[in-house]
């Protein structure tokens, strides 16, 4: 269900672009509700890419500090799609919206955490999950396009989730739910 949510998103943005009404109001709303849902349906993705048979040792370490770096990670995002939607339902247009981000970002700190160091985390912490071995080869190299593709730009990331989707395919009856 997450990377179909996170496909939501990337398929609704550039419809709301293409309708000429991708600000505040509908669009973005619809859009950031999806993206917000997204990440909150990777949390069980990332707390349950364990190999089958559980772990030991520092195999449980390297899992623990993945997950834990994309769980971070997934929260910086999480709070980043919460001032998107907040800034859509405030802001009167778009104007007012840029505002309302410029505010938010000269926050000592917020840039680092919410908007570039931090979110990277919820990334590399999917991609550090998929152990060559564990799963089948095509998937970390998926994951790793899908990432790819969400960093160069916002326009791709309705087939970077795809990628994420199929690489996640072969262990959708070990995730949780």
């Amino acid at each position: 269900m997450a990377p179909a949510l996170m496909a939501g998103y990337g398929l609704v943005r550039p419809a709301g672009w293409a309708v000429g009404d991708y600000g505040p109001g509908v669009w973005w709303s619809v859009a950031h509700l999806l993206f917000l849902a997204a990440v909150i349906a990777f949390v069980p993705v990332l707390l349950g890419l364990r190999p089958p048979g559980g772990l030991r040792g520092g195999r449980r370490l390297a899992f623990r500090m993945a997950s834990g770096a994309g769980l971070l990670g997934a929260a910086a995002v999480a709070v980043q799609a919460v001032i998107d939607l907040v800034a859509g339902f405030v802001a009167a247009d778009d104007r007012a919206m840029s505002d309302i981000f410029e505010k938010v970002q000269d926050v000592p700190g917020v840039m680092p955490v919410v908007y570039t160091v931090v979110p990277l985390l919820f990334w590399l912490g999917l991609l550090a999950l998929f152990r060559r071995g564990e799963v089948p080869a095509w998937s970390p190299l998926l994951v790793l396009a899908g990432v790819v593709m969400a960093a160069i730009s916002l326009d791709l990331l309705a087939v970077g989730a795809l990628c994420i989707g199929l690489a996640l395919f072969p262990m959708r009856r070990g995730l949780p739910g």
